[in-house]
């Protein structure tokens, strides 16, 4: 990073900001002949020094571009080490590959769709077992640890219901049981801008670049960001040898959008507010899923570790099934699609979407009806957004 902000010896006087992080992390010039934007390198190879001292090899292993990602996310977690990975799925497999045949791992019962089919349809089969619980109550957590507990999975806020987990409180439950256990935070909701789970005791933060921290819905990855020098050796493994790696143009387009991650994260947060709040008061709505709220059970842990809510959040209206397919075709500014954080506002049914995996009980269990919409606020005005809502539930509730 360039030297900014120092004192006499050269050292800086204060910690740098987030906005100020996310420009200068990982930014070398002199790397480059003085370029400003870090170029992206697309070789496969690199001509090795006669020497013998080995600087980069292969892209597999490492890429100029790449590294540079890595070290501005590090950065901006407040982690040592960042490793990047071709899919948000890559990093949940690559993370699960750090157990062995004979492990156990616990997961929080309200996990995203896609990360609790990997665990239930891949981990069995290679003698992994895996209990799946609430989290948020203590004594179920207690009961659920093993002493062949190597990981847990914790997803906060959580997908796509929004409950909210407490963080410091369930690592300390886990360490008091068992040191060693790797506690694994999916922060894709928040970002390290609102939320950073390893400032609260957890060892890795996995994230799916695709959503709010590229924001551009433009580029697939994932990225696991560490502290602990074993597991970043591992996880280095992992990467090098599974090689689910990302391009240097998709490296590229991340590094870019993380310098406006800040201005994005804000948009977001505000006019997602201003529309929960006006959800919350319309008469075919039942209940609104937005931690922000101060309605929401889980408002004051919320307060507690971030500072504040992102654009994504759920909420049930009256009717069924029939209702909520109707209200997705009567959108002229929303969008139907199954992803979330990027610049366009979004909304999908999870029962038959992002979550039509989950076994009918559990979604039962968890409250996920055909009832509830999962809406991505996007960067356009709220007016207009409220505005489309306001139609969509007017065409459908006639």
């Amino acid at each position: 990073m360039q030297n900014f902000m120092v004192d006499e010896q050269g050292s800086l006087k204060r910690k740098p900001g987030f906005a100020t992080l996310s420009i200068h992390a990982g930014l070398n010039p002199d790397q480059w002949n003085g370029a400003i934007v870090p170029p992206i390198v697309l070789t496969a190879m690199y001509k090795q020094p006669s020497n013998g001292i080995l600087g980069y090899t292969y892209s597999r292993t490492a890429n100029p571009m790449r590294d540079t990602l890595e070290q501005c996310l590090a950065a901006l977690e407040g982690g040592k080490y960042a490793f990047t990975f071709a899919s948000g799925h890559g990093v949940i497999t690559s993370v699960l590959a750090l157990l062995n045949r004979g492990d156990h791992i616990i997961s929080m019962d309200n996990v995203y769709g896609g990360t609790g089919q990997v665990m239930r349809e891949n981990l069995p089969r290679l003698g992994i077992d895996l209990t799946f619980t609430d989290v948020r109550n203590e004594r179920n957590l207690e009961n659920a640890i093993q002493d062949n507990t190597k990981i847990v999975w914790l997803e906060t806020p959580t997908n796509p219901n929004c409950r909210v987990i407490d963080i410091a409180a369930t690592v300390q439950i886990v360490r008091k049981r068992n040191e060693s256990i790797i506690v694994v935070v999916d922060n894709t909701f928040l970002t390290c801008y609102l939320q950073r789970p390893l400032d609260f005791g957890a060892d890795i933060v996995v994230y799916s670049l695709t959503k709010y921290m590229n924001g551009h819905s433009d580029v697939v990855m994932g990225a696991a960001v560490v502290n602990k020098q074993e597991i970043a050796d591992n996880l280095r493994y992992v990467q090098e040898s599974y090689g689910s790696v990302p391009s240097p143009f998709d490296c590229y387009l991340v590094n870019r959008s993380l310098k406006t991650l800040s201005l994005r994260m804000e948009r977001h947060k505000a006019t997602a507010l201003v529309v929960a709040e006006w959800l919350e008061k319309h008469p075919n709505v039942i209940e609104v899923n937005h931690p922000g709220l101060k309605s929401h059970k889980g408002h004051e842990i919320f307060k507690k570790q971030t500072s504040g809510h992102s654009g994504i959040f759920s909420f049930k209206h009256s009717g069924g099934l029939t209702e909520s397919r109707k209200l997705l075709t009567c959108f002229k500014v929303f969008l139907v699609a199954e992803s979330l954080g990027g610049y366009e506002s979004l909304v999908e049914i999870p029962s038959v979407m992002t979550h039509k995996t989950v076994p009918q009980l559990q979604k039962t269990k968890l409250g996920i009806t055909d009832a509830m919409i999962r809406i991505s606020i996007g960067l356009e005005d709220a007016e207009d957004l409220i505005a489309d809502l306001g139609n969509a539930f007017k065409k459908t509730f006639i």
